[in-house]
């Protein structure tokens, strides 16, 4: 298989398996250019991308502004907060004016769920999702997936816990449907007013205890607490939450097996993870950065049909 199945990058749940496998094998190549002494590749020369955030980002918009120039696109840069489309212009509108400047890829982030969705069937762009709201992020999701496979080799029949903030993660969302397609087992662990209802329903393991969870796992994706989506409070202080749920290494060096541990970023250092188990030798969150950059440009890369 040299092409995507799809003509947009919307979620990982419309993708397939050989979907995902083709761009974690693309990125294997970007992976090399990106270190190489000449970054750049001529790939996408002709092709004119907008990136559309209306919601805060930073690893995720600098990542996809990165891969854009590395395959020498040309990029056009909006933000926004979503006070800016409250002004009277609706999302429509705002893509078609940028798209009337001849533009050929869209990547947007956004904070209602399914925008990236309504955006494709409105307008005439392939559309990438850089996360919209607690619903899907599909690129972290590649991300984090190719990352476990260069650390362990593959990921068939390989234990990933995902552990934390699972009700308002667009993250965990993606990376349950992503694993499980590439044959992985996968745990979820958190206060249970942290569980979404339907979360049985997904065919994941659901635990409680985070050392019952660590110790199942070869895997640690350790979520972020997300109190900008929270309106009530789900546990009574952060304290308590991380002494049940925070990953330090007193704990870390109690299990019996070593295991790898991820973390998508923003780090609440001391809350869901302390700094000595963020910069210990287990810890492979600054490869998952480096490894955005080279699953972005495979997405951009395929998408644009540059096979």
């Amino acid at each position: 298989m040299s092409s995507l199945s799809t003509k947009h990058l919307l979620g990982i749940k419309d993708i397939t398996a050989d979907d995902i496998n083709l761009i974690l094998n693309t990125a294997e190549n970007f992976k090399e250019v990106i270190n190489r002494p000449i970054k750049k590749v001529p790939s996408l020369r002709e092709i004119t991308i907008a990136n559309l955030f209306f919601e805060n980002s930073t690893r995720t918009k600098l990542s996809f502004e990165l891969a854009e120039k590395r395959l020498s696109a040309d990029v056009i840069n909006f933000s926004s907060s979503t006070s800016s489309v409250k002004k009277g212009e609706t999302l429509i509108d705002t893509v078609n004016n940028i798209l009337a400047m001849k533009v050929d890829m869209v990547v947007m982030r956004h904070p209602n769920p399914g925008a990236a969705l309504f955006l494709s069937k409105h307008v005439n762009s392939k559309i990438i999702n850089a996360g919209d709201g607690a619903h899907e992020h599909p690129t972290q999701a590649l991300l984090d997936a190719f990352s476990i496979r260069e650390k362990l080799g593959n990921l068939k029949k390989k234990k990933i816990a995902i552990v934390g903030d699972i009700l308002h993660s667009r993250v965990a969302l993606s990376n349950i449907f992503c694993l499980q397609k590439l044959g992985a087992e996968v745990m979820v662990c958190g206060p249970t007013t942290l569980m979404p209802k339907y979360i049985s329903s997904l065919g994941v393991k659901v635990e409680h205890n985070l050392k019952k969870a660590l110790e199942w796992c070869d895997v640690a994706n350790m979520l972020r607490i997300q109190l900008e989506r929270q309106d009530i409070k789900y546990f009574p202080s952060l304290r308590e939450y991380t002494m049940l749920f925070g990953l330090n290494k007193e704990l870390l060096d109690s299990l019996s097996k070593k295991i790898v541990v991820m973390h998508p970023g923003p780090i609440n250092r001391g809350v869901e993870i302390t700094s000595d188990v963020a910069d210990s030798d287990q810890s492979i969150i600054l490869e998952q950065v480096e490894n955005g950059v080279a699953v972005r440009m495979a997405v951009l890369f395929l998408l644009a049909g540059r096979v």
